[in-house]
């Protein structure tokens, strides 16, 4: 599992304004913890910076730490949204799993922060 102390930060250059940042990963993977075959998804993160913004190169590299992990989808959007959380204090932050269909049921996930 990658640990969120691959993730880096830096200030917020507007701290005190509200903005949002959108950022999307169109191609994560991670494996099915019950038959191993690869989880294709659009994880989508939506937050409204606190103090820190979240370096984006530090933020590919631990998504890609799932890769070759086995972990269920509801599991894999709280946990990311729990270590993004942890290292950049968010005043909002939302998590969504957009995982393609398997045996014909796509399936979505989503979990919210608010400070």
């Amino acid at each position: 599992m990658p640990d969120k102390q691959l993730l880096e930060t830096f200030e917020n250059p507007y701290p005190d304004r509200e903005y949002d940042i959108l950022i999307e990963q169109p191609e994560f993977t991670s494996l099915c913890p019950k038959t191993g075959h690869p989880d294709f998804a659009t994880i989508v993160i939506r937050y409204v910076p606190g103090p820190k913004c979240l370096e984006l190169k530090a933020l590919k590299i631990y998504l890609q730490g799932y890769r070759n992990e086995g972990i269920f989808y509801e599991r894999l959007v709280n946990r990311i949204l729990d270590d993004l959380v942890a290292v950049c204090s968010p005043r909002r932050m939302t998590v969504e799993g957009h995982f393609t269909p398997r045996g014909g049921i796509s399936t979505t996930v989503t979990a919210s922060h608010n400070s």
